[in-house]
């Protein structure tokens, strides 16, 4: 067969797997796979820098498939080029990361073929796709995360990071807010490593776009400062390349392809309308799209002679070879600059510099006391200075949220300052989110952060990051009542529990200076867990430690404060953040009242859930069922730690707007409420 040829075979195996794989499962997107076929192809086999035996390569180009329901796609080109999987600890295990069965069983349990590309799952997927436009916003982080990499690392003949990001993306993801405002960050900063490929095919699942979309997308990033190009035939291969190859020469601006396709292409009844999107062709149409391919009718999962070695003898040879210089061009790297690449090998595997807790503050009692973002911002600024690669922003908020990096020579991350560790994400708090994913995915160790009331804005990142297990941080300031003239908008009731309630993310709300130094300790230790910290705006009084239990209880997610020496507990008193405070001054007043009052900080649920019950036994006594919570937040999910006898003060509405004192004493959040709540526990006036 000549190359042409083997192409066309490539393309139209791609595509009739995608077909018989979503109609075997009964579910799926044919469509979209039918589509964009050759643009994958071309991109893997003809330009993509990565290496199927070695998918994890530092310096491997990443491809991105932003409208994850065309995961197919995906599965088909992973499964042709023999990529292979890759287990948690960096080890190649020898066999692929998509078998031929994963895809007969696609959309099934435990196959690696799920229905959208998932990270950590499936080996060669850059990112979880699912929620449209996040995949286009986190290729930002990870565009972010190569520019900063080379400008660290890179050096005269050396350069040790040159990768490109590619994403694919669809009309919806071109509609969903994350993307333009992700779209309008990479603009600004000129992130000409970045190049996204729209597949314009005027189709969603309601009908034509022009019910809904008939904006000139392409004059929109042109706005934005991207170069913007068209290629109007989906199947013109050698047009695609040729436009990828001019996004590679392109300096100075971020690249965005314009590829104009038929959905569904080759069914004769259901190309270009929304039944080739989200449901199986049937599968009498497979068989006349299959006619149109020139395929085998009745042939199903077929992948014909020489696919496997034109693949191999393309991506498989090049990637290869690209990886293999690279290697040698590190070795060589590893002996002029010793320090910079054992920096490198410490970021792949998410480990910590020695040295990297040194100097942290201890912080002096103090009854007037420090904000928790004040006594953040000074701990952000040790811990970045012992850790090269931690680096991130705010969205507009960094004087507010005390995330400004001061220390000399920090800087500012822009298009001519590359190397700088402050990056500033405007007021887009969902592209944040998604950048901090990128960099992470990147092994960057990136913060954002903003008010915790718009972490709602950032939400569906923070959840992504989770479901990816990324050590990601989200850092949210004026995490209750503090800004209170401000009034219920800038309140946060619902977040805790929102964010309390996605598995796998470390929420820790600090109750003073020195808690805060140790949540922060604990975080930087995380390798597979985002954390959220939920920090005050107003002063918290710091604790006297020499009187109270050390901070370092953080780690256990709770710990007794404040206790009566050798006597069991009548009341425990259970507080986080700005409440512990509260509940202290509630705790010596009942002491000295003779009643036997226990109080525990509790800055993290989730920590203190995954610790042994012995432990948390010995913190919360099963048979003490006199319990007291306090908490500037809603009361939602409390019961599971006061028990039905106990009490929560709580939220149960929005806030108001007034000033802070006055908001405390109109919601109850003072030592007299709880010491009556106590009492009244026990029986007692």
């Amino acid at each position: 067969m000549t190359d042409q040829q083997l192409d066309q075979l490539s393309i139209n195996t791609i595509r009739t797997l995608s077909m018989d794989a979503v109609q075997q499962a009964r579910s799926g997107h044919p469509g979209t796979p039918m589509a964009l076929a050759p643009l994958v192809y071309t991109l893997w086999n003809r330009v993509l820098r990565f290496d199927p035996q070695d998918p994890i390569w530092p310096n491997r180009d990443r491809f991105v498939l932003s409208n994850g329901h065309a995961s197919m796609l995906l599965w088909s080109v992973l499964h042709l080029t023999r990529t292979q999987a890759v287990d948690a600890d960096y080890e190649i295990l020898g066999h692929p990361s998509v078998s031929l069965d994963d895809i007969r069983r696609f959309r099934q349990l435990n196959s690696r073929a799920p229905g959208h590309p998932e990270y950590h799952w499936v080996s060669g997927v850059e990112t979880t796709t699912g929620p449209l436009g996040q995949g286009v916003a986190t290729s930002v982080g990870m565009a972010i995360a190569q520019k900063w990499l080379a400008n660290r690392y890179n050096k005269p003949g050396f350069d040790v990071f040159d990768y490109d990001i590619y994403a694919v993306s669809g009309d919806g993801c071109m509609m969903e807010g994350v993307a333009s405002e992700a779209a309008s960050l990479a603009g600004h900063l000129g992130l000409d490593n970045l190049c996204w490929v729209w597949d314009n095919n005027h189709i969603t699942i309601e009908g034509n776009t022009k019910i809904a979309f008939t904006e000139d997308v392409a004059a929109r990033f042109l706005a934005y400062d991207w170069n913007v190009l068209r290629v109007g035939d989906a199947n013109d291969i050698e047009r695609i390349e040729h436009a990828l190859a001019v996004f590679r020469k392109t300096k100075g601006r971020p690249t965005f392809i314009v590829l104009d396709s038929h959905i569904g292409y080759g069914s004769p009844h259901k190309q270009d309308t929304p039944a080739a999107h989200g449901e199986p062709l049937g599968e009498d149409e497979i068989k006349l799209v299959k006619r149109a391919y020139g395929w085998p009718e009745d042939a199903k999962f077929l992948v014909p002679d020489g696919v496997y070695e034109h693949f191999t003898a393309g991506i498989g040879k090049r990637g290869a070879e690209a990886r293999k210089k690279w290697e040698q061009l590190f070795a060589a790297y590893r002996t002029q600059f010793p320090t910079l690449a054992t920096e490198v090998d410490q970021m792949q595997r998410r480990e910590l510099p020695a040295g990297w807790d040194r100097n942290l503050p201890s912080f002096p009692a103090d009854p007037k006391g420090l904000a928790g973002r004040e006594a953040s911002g000074k701990v952000l600024n040790v811990l970045a200075q012992n850790i090269p690669w931690l680096l991130g922003g705010s969205a507009d908020l960094a004087p507010s949220n005390k995330t400004a990096l001061t220390y000399e020579g920090a800087g500012s991350f822009q298009a001519d300052t590359p190397g700088g560790k402050n990056l500033h994400f405007g007021i887009r708090e969902h592209a944040m989110g998604a950048v901090v994913n990128g960099l992470s995915l990147s092994k960057i160790r990136g913060f954002g952060s903003t008010f915790f009331i718009f972490s709602d804005y950032a939400r569906p990142a923070i959840r992504l990051s989770a479901l990816m297990e990324l050590p990601t941080i989200f850092i949210f300031t004026h995490d209750a009542m503090g800004d209170g003239e401000d009034g219920p908008t800038h309140q946060p009731v619902e977040q805790l529990a929102s964010l309390r309630a996605i598995p796998g993310l470390v929420t820790l709300r600090p109750g003073d200076a020195n808690e805060v130094v140790e949540a922060y300790r604990y975080i930087m230790q995380l390798r597979h867990e985002p954390a959220v910290l939920a920090l005050s705006r107003q002063p918290l009084p710091t604790l006297d430690r020499r009187k109270y239990a050390s901070a370092a209880g953080v780690a256990k997610g709770a710990y007794v404060l404040a206790d009566v020496p050798g006597r069991k507990p009548e009341v425990i008193l259970i507080a986080s953040g700005s409440e512990v405070s509260l509940a202290v001054q509630a705790h010596e007043a009942l002491v000295a009242e003779g009643i036997r009052s226990r109080v525990v900080s509790m800055p993290s649920w989730d920590i203190f859930d995954h610790q042994p019950k012995e432990y948390q036994d010995t913190v919360l006594p099963p048979d003490v069922k006199a319990r007291v919570a306090v908490e500037q937040a809603s009361t939602f999910g409390w019961e599971r730690y006061v028990g039905d006898a106990g009490r929560v003060i709580g939220m149960k509405t929005f806030g108001a707007s007034a000033p802070l004192k006055e908001l405390q004493r109109h919601f109850g959040f003072e030592p007299d409420r709880v010491t009556a709540a106590a009492k009244e526990l026990l029986g007692r006036r």
